[in-house]
């Protein structure tokens, strides 16, 4: 699903239901006061249903006559859209529950992104290359400078590398991965402790030009392996941070 214009009033209004949703502050089965709301939020009526309108097209509200609207049951809701992935992150406070979160989308990666190597190496065609080299000068280019730079850069490849296997429904992957790649990335392309990310995405790229299958699919896997490597430093040294100092470290 595209992801919605985030832009106005409306976009605000989106943001603040989903994030109340999404951390239980309007909880499962909760009926929606909607005057309420509308006062609370500034908002008319008709801007906030247009607003619950998109979180039931992402299955987290729906309404009942007699029962009115109220949040759905976290079963039925889109955990893979691209905006329920980024609201999570955005109100995720708990380090914990963050570093959860990004694990299960590592492990989807861990399971699209190495098969999506091999096909690419099977299929791609001189746009890809040229697509997935540009990422690479551009991750070079970035490499110790500014996060977003850095963040960008690996987004386009792995947007690249999913276009280049030429199968429309891995394409839509794109929408999945990017949110927690980008989250990933703004934790460690903000630390100077992670590894150089370059050499990992040229050995990918190195297999795919030469249609290697098999050594597109196993170099992927080492840079996922790297990349969990690299968030466990950062992501550890972040929670040490933030945790008070234990009996045995007071003296330290």
């Amino acid at each position: 699903m595209t992801p919605y214009a985030r832009r106005g009033v409306h976009g605000q209004t989106v943001e603040t239901l989903a994030r109340r949703v999404l951390s239980g502050e309007l909880p499962e089965g909760a009926v929606l006061d909607l005057p309420a709301l509308r006062d609370e939020l500034d908002v008319s009526l008709t801007a906030l249903r247009e607003s619950l309108k998109v979180l039931a097209a992402k299955g987290m509200v729906d309404a009942r006559q007699k029962r009115g609207t109220f949040v759905t049951d976290r079963a039925r809701w889109n955990l893979l859209d691209a905006d329920v992935l980024r609201w999570q992150f955005a109100g995720s406070t708990n380090s914990g529950a963050d570093l959860a979160l990004l694990r299960n989308l590592g492990e989807v990666r861990g399971i699209v992104e190495p098969a999506a190597a091999r096909l690419a190496a099977e299929r791609h065609d001189s746009t890809d290359l040229e697509a997935l080299q540009a990422a690479i000068d551009a991750m070079a280019a970035g490499t110790g400078k500014r996060a977003a730079a850095a963040v960008e850069a690996d987004l386009s490849f792995h947007r690249a590398l999913l276009r280049a296997t030429h199968n429309e429904l891995l394409e839509r992957m794109e929408m999945v991965i990017e949110s927690g790649l980008a989250h990933r990335d703004e934790i460690v392309h903000s630390s100077p402790h992670g590894e150089d990310p370059v050499p990992s995405h040229r050995a990918v790229l190195d297999a795919v030009r030469d249609g290697d299958g098999d050594r597109a699919e196993s170099a992927m896997r080492a840079l996922l392996d790297q990349a969990l490597r690299d968030l466990h430093k950062v992501h550890g040294e972040a929670v040490a941070r933030t945790q008070p100092p234990t009996k045995g470290d007071e003296s330290r």
